[in-house]
């Protein structure tokens, strides 16, 4: 298991019991994530498809590929929103990209700047990246304040990158490098 602490928030690495809160956070924050992502059939919704993917995210940790964790607010130790990095290409990239989601009601208080903060910190520090990314839609206005807040940059407009609600969407790509970091 892996913890990372913050101020506002932890991240802790989701185990297979964690299956039914988040299920209830994914079908609580349906609607309101459903905006900026892609459609999810309702099974998606049931704990059983919550634990295959968190099986999965684990499978993917042991591997070196991905880290998924859960965001748990500081002062009630709530799940409060999930944050991946994915994708996780060695040389000659030695990269990766960031996505994550919180609670409608947990927005607006830092949580999500900081749970990228730390999840950059993590793959800077320890997974030994160059480079992590993020998509993020125009749209998305307080996605686009928290990549900022976390210091990654705009680097340009991916056109129609996502099929999201019916439509093609047009999507920035964010990014930060050791660098930078």
């Amino acid at each position: 298991m892996i913890l990372l602490e913050g101020q506002t928030c932890f991240l802790r690495t989701l185990r297979e019991h964690d299956a039914a809160e988040l299920a209830h956070l994914v079908t609580k924050n349906r609607f309101y994530w459903s905006v900026f992502e892609p459609r999810h059939q309702d099974s998606y919704f049931t704990a059983a498809v919550q634990r295959e993917k968190i099986l999965e995210s684990l499978h993917h940790m042991k591997n070196q590929r991905e880290f998924s964790f859960g965001i748990y607010d500081i002062k009630t130790n709530y799940l409060v929103g999930h944050i991946s990095m994915y994708g996780i290409k060695r040389l000659p990239f030695s990269s990766s990209f960031i996505g994550y989601s919180i609670d409608e009601m947990n927005i607006g208080k830092g949580i999500g700047t900081e749970a990228v903060k730390l999840v950059v910190k993590y793959g800077m520090e320890v997974v030994g990246l160059h480079r992590i990314e993020a998509y993020v839609s125009p749209r998305n206005i307080g996605s686009i304040r928290v990549l900022e807040k976390a210091n990654l940059l705009q680097e340009g407009l991916l056109r129609q990158l996502l099929f999201i609600n019916g439509e093609w969407e047009d999507h920035f790509i964010y990014a930060i490098l050791e660098n930078d970091y």
